[in-house]
């Protein structure tokens, strides 16, 4: 990328964030915008604007507001998870700012100052652009000056040491506090049982868990709760549920009709595929007879599946959460495959159909979806290789001759040079999310948040590997592909010396990335656009325009794995690239500043796994930082330092680091500690029938007879 495009780059997506800035000061304070800015303040029952000064002040108030807010204030607000995720963006930012202070003013400078006129680009030619002048790439072969660049891999990875440390000890002290608290949390009081064998005494699953955990646990247990077979009683229920809401959609359609015309126009639809086709109905009128035919249908839907259609699983409970967790970490079974029991997850994130898979159907599962993801990474590589190919001008010009009047034009290659690539790759990478989300399920995952960690781990191999290496790579893979074949050991040569070459897109990746990014989440543009269209021609209930309204959670499976391609990014290009760390650092600190704001006023979570996302997030750090280091160790090859070795233990003390940590911290992530649950201000039972009925499922959450007790 030629300096100009570099400068309209930045330059244009400042503008653009400045413009959602502006806009998003303006619409926030419209009370008819109320629901699109501060829906987490509404639903907790809140004044949007209480205690905020963001409506009569100056337009970036919410900056202020944002940096007054305790850790403590994200927590009742948004839960631990969400703590957890700002303890994670102030470490990276951290890490980054430390080694910026020491590497931009020193390895900058030494850099653009090295007299080689025939030093060569990673073209092997000797034509410099002068962002390139100011990396390592500007330095001679075996030059004393790449010592101070040794150096600088030491310092940056002391600092990951000592800042993921204090990171990985205090979100333990965030979790334990939590899970201190008295209040009654239903998964505290409850153990998810899985792989339950079949009784050879005639018993039934419910009388086959009860008896075994009286046994074990007689002064403690409380009662069982069977899984079943729910898909029948699941698909009437929902058809019952929406037959009520468009019911009070057509009273309401009504009664509108109303003040127009006394007499009122009774609405209609057509009962065919979408309401498009089939017969007229009234739509008052059939509703209700729907909603009484389906009525009796469901109850004897419930009955046939609680009496019938029990599973291998079943989620039980204790009278005394000391119990729960230690049951939780006990092996309760001589056989592996036998009465598997693990911490229960909250009720609201339980995947019910996963959860009475087999252990070694879980294990076959688990084998063949990292196989097909594998295998996605691979072949996903190549469309990844070709685009960062096909979208480099040079590149454009080579492949596709007939553009080039089209390139030639200066504005037009000024803007392409600027956006295209960063273009093309974020839409391209948008595509994988569910598909990663689809097979991390499919494991026979039990609970939501598993499974988004599931996903958050596969997305961030795809982004490394596809992303980093294949951008790394692609840009000249056509002009690297006969030397690649002829010597095939060559490969990681190439790749270190693509780096120089390509840091000036990834800056403007990062760049877009936070800029526009940002700009546009902390805006809403388009979700406040989509509200007022469904307000003004969808919605008729409350529920309607609530539904319009209610935004999701952060999106850990995407936020997080996008998180770490700017890290590991920012980390691999730290010395090769130094002018990449402040634009890293503010992607992290002004991540740090928008998201507080979404989490305070926006954001509302759809479970709490008190930080056990951390464990994941801290080991793809250090997997970021062991890739910079290889990657040091491997450019140190390429500019034929002799004293290379002097890294390899750089690689060494990241793994033990990665050891002691997981030694001492991550059992604690696993199961709950039971000092933690052991408080002296639980001496009080808690409501158990309260605690049991949270875990029953809507479609089966009606009155049961005595016989049926126990079993969802």
């Amino acid at each position: 990328m030629d300096l100009s495009s570099f400068i309209t780059s930045l330059t244009t997506s400042f503008i653009i964030f400045v413009i959602l800035m502006i806009l998003f000061a303006y619409l926030s304070t419209k009370p008819g915008n109320a629901v699109v800015y501060y829906p987490n303040r509404i639903l907790k029952g809140l004044d949007p604007w209480d205690g905020s000064s963001s409506r009569t002040r100056n337009p970036f108030a919410w900056v202020r507001e944002a940096f007054s807010s305790s850790e403590q204030d994200v927590i009742s607000m948004s839960g631990v998870d969400s703590a957890v995720y700002f303890v994670f963006l102030s470490t990276v930012f951290g890490i980054l700012l430390l080694s910026g202070i020491f590497l931009v003013p020193i390895l900058v400078p030494l850099a653009y100052t090295e007299k080689n006129p025939n030093v060569k680009d990673s073209d092997g030619k000797n034509a410099f652009e002068v962002l390139d002048k100011l990396s390592m790439a500007h330095l001679k072969e075996q030059s004393n000056r790449l010592w101070v660049s040794v150096i600088a891999c030491y310092w940056v990875s002391l600092v990951a040491y000592i800042m993921l440390w204090k990171a990985y000890k205090h979100v333990s002290d965030i979790r334990a506090a939590a899970l201190k608290l008295t209040e009654v949390k239903p998964e505290q009081y409850a153990v998810l049982v899985r792989d339950i064998p079949s009784s050879s005494e005639g018993y039934s699953r419910k009388e086959q868990v009860d008896e075994y955990f009286k046994t074990i646990y007689p002064e403690t247990f409380y009662k069982s709760l069977v899984v079943t077979e729910n898909k029948e009683v699941n698909k009437i229920y929902d058809e019952l549920e929406d037959c009520k809401k468009k019911l009070k959609r057509a009273e309401i359609i009504y009664a509108d009709s109303k003040k127009v015309n006394p007499e009122g126009v009774e609405p209609t639809h057509k009962t065919g595929f979408l309401g498009l086709v089939g017969k007229k109905v009234t739509s008052i009128k059939y509703y209700i007879d729907k909603i009484e035919e389906l009525t009796p249908k469901l109850e004897a839907a419930q009955k046939l599946t609680v009496t019938e259609k029990q599973q291998g699983a079943a989620v039980v409970f204790f009278t005394s959460r000391v119990t729960a967790a230690a049951a939780g970490q006990s092996a309760h079974a001589r056989m592996i495959d036998t009465w598997t029991i693990m911490d229960a997850p909250e009720p609201r994130q339980l995947l019910w159909t996963n959860l009475p898979k087999t252990y070694y159907e879980r294990v076959i599962r688990q084998n063949v979806v990292y196989f097909i993801v594998f295998l996605t990474i691979c072949f996903y590589m190549i469309p990844i290789g070709i685009i960062s190919a096909f979208t480099t001008l040079p590149n454009l010009r080579k492949l596709l001759p007939f553009l080039k009047p089209i390139l030639d034009q200066d504005a037009i290659r000024t803007v392409l040079g600027a956006y295209l690539p960063q273009l093309a790759l974020i839409i391209f990478l948008a595509l994988l999310p569910k598909f990663l989300m689809f097979l991390s399920k499919a494991e026979g995952i039990p609970s939501e948040s598993h499974a988004e960690r599931a996903t958050s781990g596969k997305y961030f191999y795809f982004s490394v590997f596809n992303v980093f290496i294949g951008v790394t790579i692609g840009g000249t893979l056509f002009d690297s592909l006969k030397d690649i074949e002829k010597h095939p050991n060559s490969i990681v040569g190439k790749l270190a010396t693509s780096l120089p070459g390509n840091a000036s897109f990834f800056i403007t990746f990062v760049a877009l990335k936070f800029f526009v990014g940002y700009g546009l989440e902390l805006s809403r543009i388009v979700p406040l656009i989509i509200f007022h269209l469904k307000r003004k021609y969808l919605c008729k209930t409350e529920d309607d325009i609530k539904d319009a309204w209610l935004p999701g959670d952060l999106g850990y499976p995407t936020k997080i794995p996008n998180d770490m391609l700017i890290l590991t990014i920012t980390l691999c290009y730290s010395v090769i690239a130094p002018l990449i760390l402040p634009f890293g650092a503010i992607y992290f600190g002004l991540g740090w500043l928008v998201f507080r704001n979404q989490v305070l006023k926006v954001v509302v979570p759809k479970y709490e796994s008190y930080g056990k996302m951390w464990p994941h997030i801290h080991l793809r750090i250090l997997a970021s930082l062991l890739l910079f280091q290889v990657t040091m160790m491997g450019y140190f090859g390429v500019k034929k330092f002799i004293y290379t070795p002097v890294i390899i233990p750089l690689p060494v003390l990241t793994l033990l680091f990665a050891f002691v940590c997981n030694t001492k911290f991550h059992r604690f992530f696993q199961s709950t500690a039971l000092e933690v649950v052991a408080c002296p201000e639980l001496k009080e039972r808690p409501d158990m029938e309260t605690v049991y009925k949270s875990f029953i499922p809507p479609s089966l959450n009606a009155e049961k007879g005595p016989d049926d007790e126990g079993v969802v």
